[in-house]
């Protein structure tokens, strides 16, 4: 124990390591490892191991889809771009600001207006920056109307930042398209 403490050049005092001044002279040990046999050199059972794994795979069921040919049609569940519900060409939003108030990107825009429409108010602009959408789902949670919708539409591309904030006309869409979606928000709420 004694050797090992001078070959570092320190030994321990009570509660403390204290330096010695002795400079060690002692070479490190060398490992001699055995020579691997041929048969190790050439590595065979790890490389049959990995080919019998991937055949293995050859034979099962394929789950990768040869995108944009072989287009996804996602489950009801499925959060997609937000829409504005219309029925038969009224938007259903009475522009209450809760969508705008609960979305944590602050990606939703809302000006509301007095109408002569059945409803008392109507959203005048109606904005959602898709560069800032985080696809939460908040904004349709909260939504007492059902007027805002998370749709199935998931290939959102833009060309330019303006592009990325929709207006009521692109995000306005007949509930007839929206049908399944709101039916399992109704069941699941």
């Amino acid at each position: 124990m004694e050797s090992d403490a001078s070959a570092r050049g320190r030994e321990f005092a009570g509660d403390r390591f204290v330096d010695t001044g002795i400079v060690s002279t002692n070479h490190p040990k060398i490992v001699h490892r055995r020579d691997l046999s041929f048969w190790e050199k050439l590595y065979l059972p790890q490389i049959f191991g990995g080919l019998r794994i991937t055949l293995s795979q050859l034979f099962k069921p394929r789950f990768t889809r040869q995108y944009p040919e072989e287009r996804w049609n996602p489950p009801a569940s499925f959060r997609g771009r937000p829409v504005l519900v219309e029925d038969g060409g009224i938007e259903r939003c009475v522009a209450c600001g809760l969508c705008a108030r609960v979305c944590p990107a602050l990606a939703i825009e809302v000006q509301g207006s007095e109408t002569e429409l059945p409803k008392e108010r109507y959203p005048v602009k109606f904005e959602i920056n898709m560069l800032r959408c985080i696809f939460c789902g908040f904004c349709e949670e909260v939504c007492p109307e059902e007027a805002i919708v998370m749709s199935k539409e998931y290939e959102l591309t833009f060309t330019s930042q303006e592009d990325g904030i929709f207006g009521k006309d692109k995000l306005l869409m007949p509930a007839e398209k929206l049908k399944d979606r709101i039916e399992f928000l109704r069941q699941n709420r």
